[in-house]
């Protein structure tokens, strides 16, 4: 009997940040060693694309990207809205698991992060994990749209046939918005790294950071980069590489 399961689409973030005293550092979470997939694992923020990141009220709730371009993207087999779902899923899974939110004032200008909304939003998050408010309910309640432009596109890889619990993953970019600190643990992170590329694959030849190939392989392709500028320079479009949370001025 066939048991194979059915591939969920999901997305994650390789968030970026400028080092001291050069080059850049990408942020590594490890997984709870009870989670069933990836448990005690190494990896970056992200999940599996729910229908309400979809959802027509969520893509009105959107800045930066529009349906028919992200459909471009990640292809013709979906439809234009459902494309969409792999961006917003991406900023509400990196907002769920390590509180830091992508997104832009109603007037397009980057999001600003005072002492008031850092304690609003730490609220507002506890009340997303426990189901009592939705991603779209927060970004309206904060009058703030999800930026998907502070996204750039990747890779892509699916989870072998062999393994029980599949995976269609998107992975995106995205530079650390410089107001806004991710957490350390939380629910689904059980501690969590800031390292350069060239510092995890030695941690990672030492044993002393397990990971799956797709993140291994994001960390080689970085590491061939020697800032964070000529990251952004590579991945984002021009219009991106010098404006709002993108920046690295």
């Amino acid at each position: 009997m066939n048991t194979q399961q059915k591939t969920k689409q999901a997305a994650t973030v390789v968030l970026l940040r400028r080092a001291e005293p050069k080059g850049f550092e990408i942020f590594l979470t490890r997984r709870p060693a009870s989670m069933p997939f990836l448990g005690g694992k190494y990896c970056y923020p992200g999940g599996s694309i729910k229908k309400e990141d979809f959802a027509a009220g969520m893509i009105d709730r959107c800045f930066g990207l529009a349906p028919e371009q992200a459909r471009k993207v990640s292809g013709a087999r979906f439809s234009p809205d459902e494309a969409m779902g792999f961006w917003v899923g991406a900023v509400r899974e990196l907002f769920e698991e390590v509180g830091v939110l992508l997104a832009v004032e109603e007037s397009g200008s980057p999001l600003a992060v005072d002492r008031q909304r850092a304690v609003r939003l730490a609220q507002k998050h506890a009340a997303l994990l426990h189901n009592s408010l939705s991603f779209l309910s927060l970004l309206e309640s904060e009058r703030v749209y999800c930026d998907l432009s502070s996204l750039a596109y990747f890779s892509h890889w699916q989870t072998p046939a062999q393994v029980s619990i599949r995976f269609d993953t998107r992975f995106f970019l995205a530079a650390l918005p410089g107001d806004q600190t991710p957490f350390g643990t939380s629910a689904e992170v059980a501690d969590s790294l800031w390292l350069t590329p060239d510092h995890a694959l030695k941690l990672l030849d030492r044993g002393d950071l397990p990971m799956i190939f797709p993140t291994f392989a994001s960390l080689r392709s970085l590491a061939d980069f020697e800032t964070l500028e000529s990251v952004v320079k590579e991945f984002f479009p021009p219009s991106r590489q010098s404006a709002g949370n993108t920046s690295v001025e």
